[in-house]
């Protein structure tokens, strides 16, 4: 057999400016390269700890239970499935993109009954369609949402669902992917029993951990399961005894480096300061759809229900979505994002995320688009897109 000749490894350092992953700062590369520890050492069972605390504060929940479990964001997403259904309990669900769809398919194949309550792509939640679909079910055991759909850029509200789920004794599980360190989760006062995220987004750090955080709810419910979950590796009620204080009991090997690095992520996060970050996310959002405004492209969520931290925009008539998106990726160096499910082909998915949300890479994107749209035969006024964005960042200075 002959010997690959494989050479170094050596990609290029991109703007990453899609729905993620996000850039990450040189803060939390340097923390993924401290040395190993043991999955058992005190010392790195105290670095566990300061992750949780770090957690509690970033979900918004004094007495919750977090943990960030092995895995990307779908895997928080099946967790919470898993552990808190049981085959036969009845889900109400929010199908309004690509990732209610797949909180879909995941209670279906847990055997749960599941409810979908469609909504139309890109547009906002009609609260009382939600309350009619609960209402037509009488054993509600778990309303789940997407908080931030990342395929449309639409912002749900979760206060209005926290208040259907306790009127029927149910559960709230929110998918906070897109939302934790850009938006508010406000958990305990919101009321969610099961908030679940990921690392490469709006919190900072590379992918390969789903944050989550429980509330005493939803571990009651998790403890008197009658049945065990179909998942040993995500099984929580296993993952806590490794996770929570007392005496740890080993469940699997933790990704050292992994956790290392949202330590630090979450560390810059609220030396930053939650609201600041917030504000920081909202400032460049603002100031990217002015710019495409002033260009010709238009948002396709009207405020203020749009993310700020990732905005849809239609691809303009008469260009090729992928060849445009490789045209800015080999000349420029920047990705964005193209569109998923029924939005593929016809959406830019565009992200300010964590260390890529900057007021100059909203002007380096504009520079760029007022350059490369005309040589794809769409015509915009030079300088307008800066401009306009400038102007939003000038006056919230």
């Amino acid at each position: 057999m002959t010997t690959p000749a494989i050479g170094e490894l050596n990609p290029p350092a991109r703007l990453l400016l899609g729905p993620g992953p996000a850039n990450i700062s040189p803060r939390v590369l340097r923390a993924m390269t401290a040395p190993l520890l043991g999955y058992l050492d005190p010392d790195f069972l105290k670095i566990m700890d300061d992750v949780a605390v770090m957690l509690r504060h970033v979900f918004g929940t004094k007495e919750g239970f977090t943990l960030p479990i092995s895995g990307t964001g779908s895997a928080g997403m099946e967790a919470g499935l898993a552990n808190l259904l049981e085959p036969g309990d009845v889900a109400v669900v929010l199908d309004a993109g690509f990732f209610g769809e797949r909180l879909i398919e995941m209670a279906g194949r847990l055997g749960a009954q599941v409810v979908r309550v469609p909504v139309e792509w890109g547009k906002q939640v009609d609260i009382d369609q939600v309350r009619k679909a609960i209402q037509s079910h009488p054993r509600i055991k778990l309303i789940a949402a997407v908080h931030a759909e990342t395929s449309t850029g639409v912002l749900y509200p979760l206060q209005e669902l926290s208040k259907l789920a306790q009127e029927r004794g149910a559960l709230l599980m929110v998918d906070t992917v897109t939302s934790l360190g850009a938006n508010a989760v406000n958990m305990d006062s919101v009321g969610i029993d099961y908030a679940f995220s990921a690392t490469q987004k709006c919190i900072g750090a590379p992918p390969g951990l789903s944050p989550c955080a429980l509330s005493a709810k939803a571990l009651e419910v998790i403890n008197t399961r009658k049945t065990k979950p179909y998942t040993w590796y995500l099984d929580i009620g296993l993952l806590r005894k490794y996770w929570e204080g007392g005496q740890r009991v080993y469940h699997h090997t933790a990704p050292m480096s992994m956790v290392y690095a949202l330590r630090e992520a979450l560390r810059m996060a609220i030396e930053e300061g939650l609201e600041n970050r917030f504000a920081r996310h909202t400032r460049n959002g603002r100031a990217l759809r002015a710019g495409l405004h002033a260009l010709g492209l238009e948002p396709l969520v009207p405020e203020p229900n749009c993310l700020y931290q990732l905005t849809t925009v239609a691809v303009p008539q008469g260009i090729e979505d992928t060849p445009f998106r490789t045209a800015l990726l080999r000349q420029y160096n920047i990705e964005i994002g193209g569109g998923l499910g029924q939005f593929r082909g016809k959406v830019w998915r565009i992200g300010l995320m964590g260390e890529s949300s900057t007021s100059a890479n909203v002007l380096l994107l504009l520079s760029a688009l007022e350059d490369l749209l005309p040589k794809h035969g769409f015509e915009v006024a030079v300088g307008a897109g800066v401009a306009a964005a400038s102007k939003v960042l000038a006056s919230a200075s």
